[in-house]
């Protein structure tokens, strides 16, 4: 019983607070082939795999924040948003201090599969400070964050996201080979979805 009690639950953070300006805006609500849009896939990829999982969209942003609320997320409204990713990514571990650990995933990046998030997941239950995925040699999304790091990511602001905390930690991330290639695919423009 006291076992299960301090496995604490890893909680996944869907970054979805930017504006899309070179998509040409309402990128995450963009619908794929399947008529799903981009954010509703990147949710249920998450949601498959993550109990808690955090969506950060921007203040007023209410389109976005239905639709996320819709597939299962718990959606928080960021008024910071504009300062940037980091800003934005420790409004969402705020949100789930208490967590075990978190996956940080954008929700422009439609295509990973649930089996990485369980790999990156697993990870992290087992200790790894900082886990991510690697397809063909490149590093990519999402990466998980062992609690240790809470305050860190904590103070992240502007728009460099967790890359800071990454590199300072270099030396503890565990790559995790997969054969996934939505790893690496992010959704910047509309060009980006075809092929």
């Amino acid at each position: 019983m006291a076992q299960e009690q301090k496995q604490k639950v890893i909680a996944a953070i869907l970054l979805a607070a930017g504006a899309g300006t070179r998509f040409g805006g309402e990128k995450l609500l963009h619908p794929l082939e399947d008529g799903v849009a981009i954010a509703a896939h990147a949710a249920r990829n998450l949601i498959a795999t993550v109990p808690d999982v955090i969506a950060v969209v921007r203040w007023g942003d209410f389109p976005l924040y239905d639709m996320l609320e819709q597939e299962g997320c718990q959606v928080t409204m960021f008024q910071g948003a504009a300062r940037g990713v980091g800003a934005s990514l420790a409004h969402g571990v705020a949100q789930a201090r208490g967590a075990g650990g978190w996956i940080v995933a954008l929700a422009d990046m439609p295509r990973i599969a649930p089996d990485t998030v369980r790999a990156i997941i697993s990870a992290l239950e087992k200790g790894a400070m900082v886990a991510a995925p690697v397809y063909k040699g490149e590093r990519g999304h999402p990466v998980g964050f062992g609690a240790s790091l809470r305050d860190e990511l904590l103070k992240l602001d502007g728009d460099q996201g967790a890359r800071a905390v990454v590199e300072r930690h270099r030396d503890a991330v565990q790559l995790i080979e997969c054969n996934d290639p939505g790893v690496l695919l992010d959704v910047d423009r509309k060009s980006d979805l075809k092929g």
